[in-house]
């Protein structure tokens, strides 16, 4: 197991996925939030802030150059 998390509430698997994400409003553009997703919560969580029209990127945890 490791620490990383999942972000989705109610679930505690490893996280593979890091969500990057800022809410424009009240982020300027170099600042980004992160959540942690697993398999399958990745999806889930990206589609519920693009759905709030928020810039989104998913990566992998094991990208180079990404922690």
């Amino acid at each position: 197991m490791s620490d990383r998390i999942c972000s989705r509430a109610g679930c505690r698997a490893d996280a593979r996925w890091q969500v990057l994400w800022r809410n424009p409003r009240i982020h300027s553009a170099d600042r980004r939030k992160i959540w942690a997703a697993c398999d399958e919560h990745v999806a889930y969580l990206r589609d519920y802030l693009a759905a709030r029209e928020f810039p989104v990127e998913v990566v992998a945890f094991d990208t180079e150059g990404v922690s």
